[in-house]
């Protein structure tokens, strides 16, 4: 193996500091505040408060319960069928804002639970959004101390500015209280495949928005993923990045054959991070608009899932670093980019963690974007599908370890009894298998981890005190098929891929476990410190209850919070049928189905688990947590689809 020639891109040079809003300034929340989706705009998911411990846990209680303003929306309007309840709150002098699956958004008493106001922004209108459908992950929160204002990047393709004291428009924002973020992304663009689900980053006096695009080509003519920043007084468009280079720019000559000019995609569809001292901001990218097949893009597509570190006041790129060349998996950068500060061999970093959809965490110098530790070009499996001109390596970190399996062997399967075994492998021979970036083929390939697999948007949680950066995941089996378009269709590549979750024998999984898991890694070695299922796992099965197993962990997305004194992880429900949307029929609804829902807490340093509190349902976004009239709280959202859509509030008594 050869060392990876690390490319660091752009002018890296003296970072120009901005006077950016004080109370996200910190890598910790102020004064039990929680201001950004992450706690700050680091991403750590960490909160110096302590009056929960490991003595008093166990009497966590329920202090309200909050109900989505979809509930009523849904009834007045049917056709409306909105997904998980995702949005994690913020917390500001006393108060949570938050969005709905349906981009409303509420202010709510934070002592209470008690609804402020509610603000519709009516994206119904235009018909249920791209890609997911009704889903959205929160709002972002500005202020300068004369006045402040909640911003929301909507379904259907809006930027907005509300007063954070009445949730009414500020009508000197954009035009009226918006911005169309359909507008100016050099090509026409459908409303109907342009979305925005994760909350957009202010950065002094600045407002970052991504956008959610389907992967999946629907037409040939898919919205680029182009970031902006607006001017979060005005909504004036203040810059630009092109996230699919132009002809004449940096990365333009990784698209072959003009591809760059027609090729949708390459979008931030996560949460992005930002470093308010050095005044950069952390894009985490994902795949082009066809992102199973490659044959009409040749080239390692930048800034395809890429990590690309911009100066925040002008968009001028710092640097950026391809975690996957000329991507065919799916792999999108997938979670929030941790910001950590860590001691590498006697030095201190200011570092910049990503977790990946892969099962490894990536580690930079957040200033310059070196890695931390060495990365390795390794051959990868070739593709043998017309038309495919795979990438010949792909850059792997040497530390941390994996944190999930990767690459699928018959050693891999399920083998409690020799019975299972044998079935497990004849599920495996029916498809195409091999080590990590093994390609998609007609046949169809199972990819470990799967498009579902590894990290997820739940994102990591890190410990300032300790340098622990806490990842959960799942083992999640994935096999992609090739095929041509549908008969008709205007698309013009020569293969599509579709995906499905592979089942193991008599409704097992086909790999063995943890399925799913949560693992904390010293980030100033680089080594792992231990990993805990997470879960029961399906150890209750008719044929695996004689045999007395442990903990399996649950293959389902878990959410992480760590605090001075605890971690705790809350675990998603299962999906039940999914169902056809009225006006999308291709996007396929899942309901919700709740299964063992619960707060785990854990020991930080050990992983040892110390107490389970029940929830009503499992949970569906984010954990967050605050402090307001002499309490701790920690919300946890729940619900949506076929499930009342709810926050929780636990405190003490």
């Amino acid at each position: 193996m050869r060392r990876a020639a690390l490319v660091v891109s752009g002018l890296v040079g003296l970072a120009v500091t901005l006077a950016l809003v004080a109370r996200a300034a910190a890598p910790v929340p102020p004064r039990g505040e929680w201001p950004t989706y992450g706690g700050t705009h680091a991403n750590a998911r960490y909160s110096p408060l302590d009056q929960i411990t490991r003595d008093n846990v166990r009497q966590l209680r329920v202090a309200w319960r909050w109900v989505s303003p979809d509930r009523e929306l849904q009834a007045s309007e049917p056709t409306i069928r909105t997904w998980s309840n995702e949005a994690t709150p913020l917390m500001v002098g006393g108060v949570l804002y938050v969005s709905t699956s349906a981009s409303q958004v509420a202010a709510i008493d934070a002592r209470t639970g008690r609804t402020l106001w509610v603000h519709d922004p009516k994206i119904w209108v235009h018909g249920t959004p791209a890609n997911f459908g009704y889903v959205h992950r929160g709002v972002a929160y500005w202020g300068d101390g004369r006045s402040a204002r909640v911003l929301i990047g909507t379904g259907n393709g809006y930027l907005l500015a509300l007063d954070a004291r009445t949730g009414a428009p500020i009508r000197s924002f954009g035009r009226d209280g918006r911005v169309d973020l359909v507008e100016g992304l050099g090509r026409p663009v459908d409303r109907r495949w342009y979305s925005v689900t994760s909350p957009p980053l202010v950065a002094g006096d600045v407002v970052i928005v991504g956008s959610s695009i389907q992967g999946w080509p629907m037409r040939p003519d898919m919205p680029p993923g182009h970031v902006r920043a607006f001017d979060v007084r005005s909504g004036t468009l203040r810059w630009t990045f092109h996230s699919i280079p132009r002809r004449g720019e940096w990365g333009y000559a990784t698209w072959q054959d003009g591809s760059a000019d027609i090729v949708g995609g390459v979008n931030v569809w996560t949460v992005m991070s930002a470093d308010e001292e050095l005044g950069y901001i952390y894009l985490p990218f994902s795949p082009a608009a066809n992102d199973y097949y490659g044959g009409e893009r040749a080239g390692d597509n930048l800034f395809a899932e890429s990590l690309v570190c911009l100066e925040a006041a002008t968009g001028r790129r710092v640097w950026h670093f391809q975690l996957v060349r000329h991507g065919l998996w799916d792999y999108d950068l997938p979670a929030a980019p941790n910001l950590v500060d860590i001691t590498v061999a006697g030095r201190r970093v200011r570092a910049v963690a990503q977790v990946t959809k892969q099962g490894f965490v990536y580690v930079f110098d957040r200033v310059t974007g070196r890695p931390i530790w060495p990365l390795e070009d390794r051959p990868v499996p070739q593709s043998t599908v017309p038309g495919e001109k795979t990438a010949a390596t792909q850059p792997l970190p040497t530390k941390p370890a994996p944190f999930e399996r990767q690459g699928l062997t018959p050693d891999d399967v399920i083998d409690f009894t020799p019975e299972l075994r044998t079935e497990a492998l004849a599920i495996l021979d029916r498809y195409d298998r091999g080590p990590l970036f093994t390609p998609p083929s007609e046949r169809g390939t199972v990819l470990v981890p799967g498009i579902g697999g590894g990290a997820s948007w739940a994102g990591a949680a890190f410990d300032p005190d300790t340098g622990r950066l806490y990842v959960t995941s799942i083992t999640a089996p994935t096999v992609v098929r090739l095929r041509p378009p549908p008969a008709g269709s205007a698309i013009r590549d020569r293969y599509v891929g579709g995906s499905d979750r592979v089942m193991g024998p008599q409704g097992l999984p086909l790999l063995k476990p943890p399925y799913g898991r949560l693992t904390a890694i010293d980030l100033n070695t680089g080594e792992h410190a231990w990993m805990a299922p997470v879960g029961e796992g399906p150890r209750r099965h008719p044929l695996l209850e004689p045999l007395a197993l442990g903990k399996l962990g649950w293959s389902r997305r878990s959410f992480p919070l760590v605090t001075k004194t605890l971690l705790f992880v809350a675990q998603a429900g299962r999906a039940g049928p999914r169902q056809p949307v009225t006006d999308h029929p291709w996007v396929l609804v899942p309901t919700l189905v709740s299964d063992d829902p619960a707060l785990h807490v854990f020991d930080k340093a050990s992983g040892e688990p110390i107490a389970k509190i029940a929830l009503p349902e499992n949970a569906t976004g984010a954990l967050m947590t605050y402090f307001t009239g002499g309490k701790q709280y920690v919300v946890v959202p729940i619900g949506g689809a076929n499930l009342p859509a709810e926050l929780i509030a636990l405190s003490l008594p």
